[in-house]
């Protein structure tokens, strides 16, 4: 602690232990910074503390960021050595890490007695990650404000909390069925579960967390939502319906260049800067994605990932390549070792057709990634005109954020819930299939990829759509005078005014 921290007010985040998690917290903290006097102090554990160190520049301190380590062995918790995060874990071992986080909670504590002793003060507030519900008793007894942080879009947190809360799926035998804080009309679909959530009931060791955490947190002072009003004016009306509490859209929380008129991938985008700004290593040289992207026309290249954490089935992956190549569509494939093999692995050809990629490689229809790519870079760039995706929050802001459209294949967490949202209510996406589990061929690969990408009708419409999308997101972030402030600019200043004890407009209608 310091100085600075009294006299300019202080808040303490407290991300979950995820890289999907730490990046938009981190994009918070920032924004934060930008937008007020405040010091941040970011606490978590140490490899993840690491990870953020890695990602951060110079300006971060500058600005008022301070990183702070909370002690955590993770051998401590039946965890392997050294892990600290969902990377690289199993899903049985995910759950393990969620109910260790609890276990957070006593170093938390120690760190806002330690700021109130030695600024005589509480903080201004806690943002915590919604699934630490803990964290609101903390706040409580210490005399600060508590506030839960969704990572998603308010639709997406919406249908994901109120699902793991009530379980409605568990109280019919029907595919379809209607979700608590949801109108009729948005039914949901069992398939649209994921298998941990489909087969959960009250005693089991995900729900035991889920539920005790969600439920904990619904009584935060205030939640703040990584979206923006106009590209969900119903689910932010949902979510803040259903919790009675201030929801502050602050979002997109995407890099503030990538929200400006012109942002192409350039030869000046090093790959230094890229590693510092993602703490990701390259499976490709910037340049020879660059040149590829320079060699197809405007909206011609299909970009394809399924996030850091996920891989599909292997006949699923053999029918993706079989249809990528039949659409004849030019496309950059992130691709890993599928299910059933370690993610992190060496790539093995039998995995795609006999000599798939050394013709896509020699018809430069395609590049191959392995590992990882620069996501932002090759969706800013003129000739990407699709994505297909996982359809992760992060990876929807940084699509819609450049106009271009999604083609939804959701692996898990709240990702069916915004492919949902995305086709039913924003019109800027088609889904082609859901989860690891389903079967998918080759020719519905072709017609969902011609469909997305054809310059008229269907697929016209949708790139429209997302073309407004990227304009609204710009308005949403836009700091001006007054009466120029993007929705975005204005609800973080809404969200000041309530931690320094003014009242604030963003409420439910109905409270």
């Amino acid at each position: 602690m310091d100085s600075q921290s009294q006299s300019r007010g202080h808040i303490v985040m407290l991300p979950f232990m995820a890289h999907g998690h730490l990046i938009p917290f981190l994009a918070l903290a920032r924004c934060i910074c930008r937008q007020t006097p405040f010091v941040v102090t970011l606490a978590t554990t140490p490899l993840n503390l690491r990870y953020l160190r890695s990602t951060m520049t110079p300006s971060d301190a500058d600005s008022g960021i301070r990183l702070y380590e909370l002690p955590f062995c993770s051998s401590d918790h039946g965890l392997p050595p050294s892990t600290e995060n969902t990377e690289n874990l199993l899903l049985n071992q995910i759950v393990v890490l969620c109910h260790s986080s609890v276990s957070l909670a006593a170093p938390v504590e120690h760190l806002i007695s330690d700021i109130i002793t030695e600024e005589g003060r509480p903080p201004l507030c806690m943002i915590s990650d919604v699934v630490f519900g803990w964290s609101v008793d903390i706040a409580r007894r210490l005399g600060t404000k508590s506030i839960a942080f969704t990572t998603c879009g308010a639709y997406g947190t919406l249908a994901y909390v109120s699902l793991w809360l009530h379980l409605p799926h568990r109280s019919t035998d029907a595919e379809e069925f209607s979700v608590p804080g949801f109108p009729e009309r948005c039914r949901f679909h069992r398939s649209q579960l994921h298998r941990f959530i489909r087969e959960a009931d009250a005693t089991g060791e995900w729900s035991k967390f889920f539920q005790v955490q969600l439920k904990l947190s619904l009584a935060s002072d205030g939640w703040l939502c990584n979206s923006f009003e106009e590209i969900e004016p119903l689910g932010l009306d949902l979510l803040r319906k259903y919790l009675r509490r201030p929801v502050w859209a602050i979002g997109p929380l995407v890099p503030s260049h990538m929200l400006r008129k012109s942002s192409p991938i350039s030869a000046d985008s090093t790959l230094k800067s890229l590693q510092k700004r993602t703490g990701k290593d390259l499976g490709v040289s910037l340049e020879k994605c660059l040149d590829f992207l320079n060699s197809h026309g405007p909206n011609s290249v299909l970009y394809i990932s399924f996030g850091s954490q996920n891989t599909i089935s292997p006949c699923q992956m053999m029918q993706l390549a079989f249809g990528l190549e039949s659409s004849g569509k030019p496309f950059i494939w992130v691709i890993r070792p599928p299910l059933g093999f370690d993610i992190k692995g060496e790539f093995r050809p039998e995995w795609l057709p006999p000599g798939f990629e050394d013709r896509m490689t020699g018809s430069k229809q395609g590049l191959l990634v392995r590992n990882w790519a620069p996501q932002l870079e090759i969706l800013s760039h003129d000739s990407t005109g699709a994505f297909l995706s996982h359809c992760g929050w992060n990876s929807i802001m940084e699509s819609l954020s450049q106009g271009v459209p999604i083609i939804g294949w959701p692996m898990g967490a709240e990702q069916a819930y915004n492919v949902k949202m995305m086709v039913e209510e924003m019109g800027v996406c088609v889904e082609l299939t859901r989860g690891y589990e389903s079967q998918i061929d080759a020719e519905r690969v072709k017609q969902a990829i011609e469909l997305v990408m054809e310059e008229e009708a269907k697929g016209g419409e949708m790139k429209k759509r997302a073309s407004a999308a990227m304009l609204q997101m710009r308005e949403a972030v836009k700091i001006g005078s007054d009466d120029e402030k993007g929705s975005s600019v204005e609800a973080m200043d809404e969200f000041v005014r309530t931690i320094l004890g003014v009242s604030t407009k963003y409420t439910s209608s109905s409270s």
